[in-house]
């Protein structure tokens, strides 16, 4: 039996046909959908957003800005120079002052106490005057004498300078010189029996000490 060609091709089978027309159907609806709206797209990816900074970065500093704080830095630092300048020219000024104040000082400075010694001076000269009278009185002549005396004695104590008069004393070496000694049985050993030379103090300070005779134990 002979089989008709057309029969045997209308007998494969036509599913593959139908499948591709449900894809093509499923597809077009899924693209309706999507112009739609109808349907959920997928979420987009997340992206990092830095995190805002709490204050803007500071710009640098303009040309005009720069050149501003360098005329002001300059007109401050010749300000400084000047004030520099001037007290440096008043101190140099006061050293001059002190260095001339100093000088006096050494030069003058027993101006005061040759003042008070011109007394004495004049009270000498007197003295002398009368003393080459052919009829002076020696009992006037001593007493002006012993008042003279006096007289230098307070100008020097006004001015700090003290009489060393140790008769009758213990020896003591840091104000006294003993230039002999003398047996002696009346006085403890170690006594200044004589003074030959009084001496002197400044403010407590020896100038010179007295010449002195010590006592030592007699014989």
């Amino acid at each position: 039996m002979s089989t008709d060609p057309q029969n045997a091709g209308s007998s494969q089978p036509e599913t593959p046909l139908v499948e591709d027309a449900a894809v093509k159907a499923a597809m077009d609806a899924y693209t309706e959908a999507t112009v739609a709206g109808e349907t959920t797209a997928p979420p987009p990816p997340e992206v990092a957003v830095p995190e805002a900074t709490s204050a803007a970065e500071p710009s640098p500093p303009s040309l005009d800005e720069l050149t501003a704080a360098l005329e002001a830095a300059r007109t401050e630092a010749d300000e400084y120079r000047s004030q520099f300048l001037r007290a440096r020219a008043e101190m140099e000024n006061i050293k001059r002052r002190h260095a001339t104040e100093l000088e006096k000082a050494h030069k003058f400075a027993l101006d005061g106490f040759v003042r008070e010694l011109l007394q004495v001076r004049d009270s000498l000269e007197l003295g002398r005057s009368a003393a080459m009278d052919e009829s002076a009185d020696v009992a006037k002549l001593r007493e002006g004498t012993e008042l003279t005396l006096k007289l230098l004695g307070d100008v020097m104590e006004k001015f700090g300078v003290g009489l060393i008069d140790p008769i009758d004393q213990p020896f003591d070496p840091s104000f006294h010189q003993a230039i002999s000694t003398q047996p002696r049985a009346d006085v403890p050993p170690n006594t200044v029996v004589a003074v030959i030379q009084r001496g002197y103090t400044l403010n407590g300070r020896l100038v010179r000490p007295a010449l002195v005779l010590v006592s030592q134990q007699g014989s």
